[in-house]
């Protein structure tokens, strides 16, 4: 048996704190129910370990590079407490400062939270992803360095911990093994919210040490405002990519889609994650198709940002967020439009839906709203005429996180799949209570070295247990077609990810997509087989 990890080993030198095995993990049903189906770990390699901290488990996302003497330790040590300092300040952390603290002082530590984090009980509950584990880290050093009475008060009333270069480095590496979901927020009998802590530890790291992915950060933030979107397309490339799109939907559809760009004074703004223009083509086209047959007025942006929702720093940066949020607002002023209206983008729900109003001031503050009520209202309302014998298969619903736990909106989704959808059936648990996809906080979009095998095996796992369950008493051969409705193009990448990793939709037929798609599939004036044709 393995000793228990405890709060103050976070400090420990060794070559790695915990290990964990295929056979440590939370067992999976039918099909995957034999352990041989489980894929092996890939590990780390010894170069991999000699050149970035690499202590905490047996994985690695940050790529922190070893520092080359004691001194340059010293120095990154106080480079934190100075950080620290300032995510405890309202000068430098006015918009996060009062949940932060009321979430670190008044933790009981009965730990019902545990109970509600799938990545805690999907490792085989492996103590140092508790959600209050790095809580706790951060916690005993508050007290300890920050607080009046510093190290003997905090010793005696919060418990020991030293502050090394191991205990900051594995601190900041822990911040990336939680989806920042709020799951265990929602289970708290007190409202202490982990899942901001954990955002509040990355943002520190990031803000003061320069310590954050190359995907959230170079390849993201940065390049999103540096070229238009994070996918790298400017403006001129989405215009054609959308051009093209508007032509296939027409080809498949039977209808006359065409985009409207700039148009002064509509009524909406919509705003797509840009991913799904690369990736998801369908799903930006049966926008269009259903916002045309409604009769709305509505455009897309040509402004760089203005076509591409996503906003990375809202998982890892307040600087980065801000300066997203900005830019989208003034793209909406320029033109003059009513409101802002998102696609299926779970984090940007979150980024200009909720955190946005801390930021957007003046005649920036420019309505901003899901898109999900207005599609059922489409929907409900009699202007589009349906067939729901078109999607007479089995489909699921997942809810994402920053949609549904964050923003409350649970039943728009569930009135239009009980409308267009008969053999829906819901996840067990669902709603506000449904798990995170594993994909969330921007891990879709991660996969060096082996942190692909994490996301899959641990943080994906609960979801992919969800899956099976809603389709545990349906035909699991390859051509008997169900289908995983997720109305977030972040869940889509992770669902994309988890399927493919065990196999189930070539071995056992489980698609996945968007709810948009799913609507036109069901559209009377439309040629039958929308979602089938893109596949081809």
């Amino acid at each position: 048996m393995r000793d228990p990890i405890k709060v103050a080993d976070i400090a420990r030198p060794s070559r790695q704190l915990i290990r964990i095995e295929n056979e440590d993990l939370m067992p999976l049903p039918a099909p995957l129910d034999d352990a041989n189906r489980e894929p092996t770990w890939k590990d780390l390699t010894e170069e991999t370990r000699e050149k970035f901290e690499a202590s905490l488990d047996n994985t690695l996302l940050l790529n922190i590079p070893r520092p080359r003497s004691q001194t340059e330790e010293r120095e990154l040590v106080r480079t934190f407490l100075a950080g620290l300092q300032k995510l405890f300040s309202r000068e430098n952390n006015w918009p996060f400062l009062q949940p932060l603290l009321l979430s670190m002082e008044h933790c009981a530590r009965c730990q019902t939270c545990s109970q509600g984090c799938h990545i805690y009980e999907a490792s085989g509950r492996q103590e140092i992803y508790r959600p209050t584990y790095r809580s706790e880290v951060l916690r005993r050093i508050y007290y300890k360095y920050l607080r009046p009475g510093g190290k003997f008060s905090g010793r005696w009333a919060h418990g020991e911990i030293d502050l090394n270069w191991t205990t900051v480095a594995r601190l900041a590496e822990l911040s990336y093994r939680c989806n920042l979901c709020r799951r265990c927020a929602q289970a708290c009998p007190i409202g202490c919210d982990n899942g901001l802590i954990a955002r509040e530890i990355r943002k520190l790291f990031s803000q003061e040490l320069g310590w954050h992915t190359n995907e959230l950060h170079d390849n993201g933030a940065m390049l999103q405002l540096r070229v238009g979107s994070s996918t790298g397309m400017n403006p001129e490339v989405v215009r054609d990519n959308v051009d093209f799109i508007d032509e296939e939907a027409s080809a498949i559809t039977g209808l006359t889609i065409k985009t409207p760009w700039d148009k002064a004074g509509a009524d909406i703004l919509l705003m797509h994650n840009a991913g799904e223009i690369l990736s998801w083509p369908e799903n930006p086209a049966a926008y269009a198709a259903i916002f045309e047959a409604a009769g709305l007025s509505w455009t897309l942006s040509s402004e760089a940002l203005a076509y591409d929702s996503i906003n990375y720093g809202v998982f890892y940066d307040d600087a980065m967020l801000a300066k997203v949020v900005i830019r989208h607002a003034a793209a909406a002023r320029k033109l003059g439009v009513r409101k802002i209206v998102f696609g299926e983008c779970g984090h940007a729900h979150k980024a200009l839906a909720v955190i946005a109003d801390r930021v957007l001031t003046g005649d920036l503050n420019i309505p901003r709203e899901s898109s999900l009520p207005l599609l059922r209202d489409i929907v409900l309302g009699g202007r589009i005429r349906f067939d729901p014998s078109r999607n007479d298969f089995p489909v699921t619903l997942h809810d994402p996180c920053n949609v549904v736990r964050l923003m409350g909106i649970v039943e728009p989704q569930r009135q239009i799949l009980r409308a267009l959808a008969p053999r829906f059936r819901e996840m067990t648990p669902h709603g506000v209570d449904n798990y995170c996809c594993g994909g969330g906080s921007g891990f879709a979009i991660h996969s060096g070295h082996n942190f692909q095998d994490w996301r899959m095996k641990i943080s994906g796992r609960m979801k992919l247990k969800q899956i099976l369950g809603a389709f545990r008493d349906e035909d699991m051969t390859p051509g008997a077609f169900k289908y995983v409705c997720a109305p977030c193009s972040n869940c889509k990448g992770q669902m994309r990810d988890l399927l493919k990793y065990y196999g189930l939709t070539d071995g056992h037929g489980i698609h996945y997509g968007g709810l948009a798609e799913l609507i036109v599939n069901a559209m009377a004036d439309v040629t039958p087989g929308y979602l089938t044709a893109w596949a081809q």
